[in-house]
């Protein structure tokens, strides 16, 4: 049974990467809709971390990954009362067929480095974390705005490499 997440969340993403190119999703909905992201989700009771960022690759995209490390934390607040918390996991696929899942779902595809930061609907996170100009080595924190359609007041992702 899902229950209410109240005002803290924890979610997950996942960064997958295959044959030099990345796993990404377009939403149906919220404030990525029609935005390449990559696939991500809440962390379910009774659920670890690593357990849910696997679940959430499969669930949205078809594809089966191995978790090779954690990346980054996304910390944010909503509207200055929800604290939305986001780790960020690096992946590799290991089977799978790619197919986009048809609730939330409206593309997934496997899409090169060049491409995506030349996509304008390409998300903020996926400019952070492939932009290699954006990524300092070793642990760093960069307050950002990913637009006002989320209605953060605040808004973090610290990198961990």
């Amino acid at each position: 049974m899902k229950r209410k997440r109240e005002n803290v969340w924890l979610a997950v993403a996942g960064i997958v990467k295959s044959d030099d190119k990345w796993l990404v999703v377009k939403k149906k909905y919220g404030g990525l809709k029609g935005k390449w992201s990559f696939p991500a989700g809440f962390v379910d009771e009774g659920e670890t971390m690593d357990e849910a960022v696997k679940r959430e690759v499969l669930e949205e995209t078809g594809i089966e990954a191995e978790i090779t490390g954690a990346l980054g934390i996304r910390s944010g607040v909503i509207k200055e009362r929800i604290s939305d918390n986001m780790i960020i996991f690096e992946l590799t696929a290991v089977g799978g067929i790619l197919k986009a899942q048809d609730n939330e779902i409206a593309e997934a595809d496997f899409r090169s480095t060049h491409e995506l930061l030349k996509d304008p609907d390409s998300s903020l996170m996926i400019h952070f974390f492939l932009d290699k100009n954006n990524v300092s080595s070793g642990f760093s924190t960069h307050d950002l705005n990913p637009g006002s359609e989320f209605g953060y007041t605040n808004y973090k992702i610290f990198n961990l490499h």
